[in-house]
C-alpha cells in the first residue's frame, strides 16, 4: 500500500477527528479496522495499520506459483458457532461474487464440500483404522469430565499431563484431538479445558469431522484479500515494512498512549497520539521467526531477529503491571515448535491414489493422521483449486507434524533437518502406494515451514499472563489477537482474533453493541447427552 500516512499534525488546524493506529495487519487488526468503521462510525481515512512485514494478513498467509511451488504455513478450521467471525465477514463482499458476503460464500462452500472423513487415523501398516470408538477406559472418561468441570483457577500452571494418566495419550480421541487442534501433552490444561467446553457440540462428529467448516480457498485468498480490498476502499491506510518499537505512556495512574515510535527504511520516527486517539496492539506472534526450506533444503531455525510484536509487548510489560508476561510464551521453543509443508504438483497420481485410499473426494475427506508416525504426521487433500489463481492442471496439498525433533522411521533423521523431498519420502513410507510413491516424490515441489512459536499460545500459563483486551485503567490502549485474554473462548482460531478486535472497539469506545457471547454447548442438555454417548461409543 503505497500511500503516505497522514498524521494529526497534517490535519487542518482545529481538527478534532480521532484517529486509530493498529499495530500489525493480521486478522485481528483487519477486524478491528472493520469494526471501527462499522460500529464506531470512524472514517476509513482516520485508521492507519502499521505492519512490520512486506505483506499483510499476519499468520493467514499463502503465496507462490505452479513454477516455484505454493506455500502456506497453516490452514484454519471453522465451525457453526463462530458468531463473531460470521458477523464480521457478513459485512465483507466476496471477491468472486460481490453480491455475496464472505460468510455466505463460506456457508455455500460447506454445503457443497462438507467434510466426511473416512480415513481419520492410519496405523503403521498403512491401514485405515475405525475411529468411532474413542478408545477410552473408564478412568479416561472420568478424567475428561473432571477436567472440563474444574475451575480455571485450579489449573493455573498445570499441563495436560497433570490431569490424565499415560493411557489417555494413546486413545483414538487423543490422536484425533491433538492433531485437529495442535495440542501436545505438555501444553496448558487451562487451554485444553477451554477447548473441551468450547467444542463439546463437535464431539459426536469428531471422527468424521463433519462439523468443521473451511473457506473456499486458503484463508489469505478467502478472508484477508477481500477484507483488505474493502478496507482500502473505505480509505484505510496500510503501511508495510514499519516496525513499531515503543509506545510512550503518559504519567499518572491511567494507561494512556501519548506517542508511537517506529522504524521504517532505517529511520526511527516518533509521532504524537492525542488522548482521543486509539491504539490497538497485536502483542506477540505465533508465526514470528518462521523459516521456509525448499524441495532440496531444510528450513533453518533462526530466532535471532525475533518479531517486533514480541519485542513491543516485552517493552510495554516492563513499563506497567497488568500488561501480561510475554516470557511465558516466547521462551520455550522446544515446547512450541512444529513444522508444516506444502506440496505442489502437476501429476494427479497422488490425488487419485489418496481419493481411493481415503474413500473421499479431495476437499471432502478432512485430516488424515498417521498415528504411529514418530513425527505424528497429518495431511489433508484440499479442495482444488486451493489458491485463487491456481491453474486447473496444478494440485496443492498440505501437511504438518507435531514432533519435528523426532527421527522419522523412513528417512532416519529429524523432520526439522529434512528437505522437502525427504519429508515427502517419509509421508510415502506411511502409505501403501509402492513404486508410485517414487513417482509422486519425483514430480512434486515441497516447501517446508518451521515455526518456533506456532503453539506458544498453548504453553502453560497462569491468570494474568495474557493482558486483558482493554487493561484496567486504559483510556486509549487495547491488546488484540492470540495473546490477549478473552474468558471462555479458545486461542489458535480466527474467531478468537475477531472477538478480541470487537471487544477492543466496543470497550474503548464504550459502545452498547458488544460481541455476541461465546457459545456454551455444555449448557444444552441435548449436546451434553450426545457428548456422553460419544465418550461411551464403541
Amino acid at each position: 500500500m503505497g500511500r503516505n500516512v497522514q498524521f494529526r499534525s497534517h490535519l487542518p488546524k482545529g481538527s478534532t477527528m480521532a484517529k486509530a493506529y493498529l499495530v500489525g495487519s493480521g486478522v485481528a487488526s483487519l477486524s478491528a479496522a472493520t469494526f471501527l468503521i462499522r460500529e464506531g462510525k470512524f472514517a476509513g481515512a482516520d485508521i492507519v495499520i502499521l505492519e512490520e512485514q512486506d505483506r499483510d494478513g499476519g499468520s493467514l498467509d499463502a503465496a507462490g506459483s505452479p513454477e516455484t511451488g505454493y506455500t502456506m504455513r497453516g490452514g484454519r478450521m471453522f465451525e457453526i458457532h463462530f458468531e463473531c467471525t460470521y458477523d464480521l465477514l457478513g459485512s465483507i463482499p466476496s471477491l468472486d461474487d460481490p453480491s455475496k458476503s464472505v460468510t455466505e460464500d463460506t456457508f455455500s462452500f460447506h454445503e457443497d464440500f462438507a467434510w466426511d472423513d473416512h480415513a481419520r487415523l492410519v496405523d503403521a501398516s498403512g491401514k485405515v483404522l475405525p475411529s468411532r470408538d474413542m478408545g477410552f477406559s473408564e478412568r479416561d472418561r472420568l478424567d475428561l469430565i473432571k477436567c472440563s468441570a474444574t475451575p480455571e483457577k485450579d489449573l493455573d500452571g498445570k499441563r495436560i499431563t497433570d490431569c490424565f494418566s499415560p493411557g489417555f495419550f494413546e486413545t483414538n480421541f487423543w490422536w484425533m484431538w491433538c492433531t485437529t487442534f495442535a495440542f501436545e501433552p505438555w501444553h496448558s490444561a487451562i487451554e485444553f479445558r477451554r477447548y473441551l467446553n468450547r467444542f463439546i457440540h463437535l464431539f459426536k462428529t469428531f471422527d468424521s469431522m463433519s462439523g468443521i467448516y473451511r473457506t473456499r480457498f486458503n484463508q489469505y485468498d478467502s478472508i484477508v484479500r477481500p477484507m483488505v480490498k474493502w478496507l482500502t476502499e473505505q480509505g484505510v491506510t496500510i503501511v508495510q515494512e514499519t516496525t513499531v518499537t515503543d509506545l510512550g505512556l503518559a504519567e499518572g495512574d491511567a494507561l494512556t498512549v501519548e506517542s508511537i515510535t517506529w522504524t521504517r527504511n532505517g529511520r526511527e520516527e516518533t509521532v504524537p497520539v492525542a488522548p482521543e486517539d486509539l491504539v490497538m496492539v497485536t502483542n506477540g506472534s505465533m508465526t514470528a521467526s518462521s523459516t521456509t526450506g525448499s524441495t532440496d533444503t531444510a528450513p533453518v531455525l533462526d530466532t535471532s531477529d525475533s518479531s517486533g510484536a514480541w519485542h513491543l509487548w516485552e517493552k510495554l510489560a516492563a513499563k506497567r503491571q497488568g500488561l501480561g508476561n510475554p516470557k511465558v510464551f516466547d521462551s520455550s521453543l522446544a515446547e512450541s515448535t512444529w513444522e508444516s509443508f506444502t506440496v505442489t504438483t502437476k501429476d494427479p497420481t497422488f490425488f487419485r491414489l489418496m481419493e481411493k485410499f481415503s474413500g473421499s473426494e479431495a476437499g471432502k475427506g478432512g485430516l488424515i493422521t498417521f498415528k504411529d508416525s514418530n513425527w505424528l504426521l497429518t495431511i489433508v487433500l484440499n479442495h482444488q483449486p486451493h489458491f485463487r489463481e491456481q491453474p486447473k492442471d496444478t494440485f496443492v496439498w498440505w501437511g504438518y507434524a507435531l514432533f519435528p525433533h523426532r527421527e522419522g522411521e523412513h528417512v532416519g533423521k529429524p523432520m526439522r533437518e529434512c528437505s522437502g523431498r525427504e519429508i515427502l519420502r517419509e509421508v510415502m513410507g506411511h502409505l501403501p502406494f509402492g513404486e508410485a510413491g517414487d513417482q509422486i516424490v519425483e514430480n512434486s515441489i515441497v516447501i517446508p515451514a518451521l515455526m518456533p512459536y506456532i503453539t506458544s499460545q498453548f504453553l502453560v500459563r497462569s491468570r494474568g499472563d495474557r493482558p486483558q483486551v482493554v487493561p484496567r485503567g486504559s483510556t486509549n490502549l487495547a491488546f488484540i489477537g492470540q495473546y490477549a485474554e478473552v474468558p471462555d473462548d479458545v486461542v489458535f482460531t480466527v474467531e478468537y482474533s475477531v472477538r478480541t478486535a470487537w471487544t477492543a472497539v466496543a470497550g474503548l469506545l464504550k459502545l452498547d453493541q458488544q460481541p455476541p457471547p461465546v457459545y456454551k454447548g455444555r449448557h444444552n442438555p441435548k449436546v451434553l447427552v450426545e457428548a456422553l454417548q460419544t465418550l461411551h461409543r464403541h
